[in-house]
């Protein structure tokens, strides 16, 4: 797997860091059992999530997927 560009430019200036800010605390709670989701159990319930839960950009992001997946290990 290639480095992760964080300042690749997604979409109307947001980047690939900006995405991954926004994700996080969700993404920790969820994780770390802190909220009513459980936690994800695959990489596709994680991209799915990541997808739905982006602001203005409804595609996935493949390096903020990999982000979170190499984090939590999916």
């Amino acid at each position: 797997m290639s480095a992760i560009n964080y300042k690749r430019h997604v979409y109307e200036g947001w980047t690939v860091q900006d995405y991954i800010d926004e994700l996080e605390p969700q993404i920790t709670m969820i994780m770390n059992g802190q909220s009513w989701r459980k936690p994800f159990a695959t990489r596709e319930d994680l991209a799915r999530f990541c997808t739905e839960n982006q602001s203005y950009y409804k595609k996935p992001i493949p390096e903020v997927i990999n982000h979170f997946a190499k984090r939590y290990g999916l």
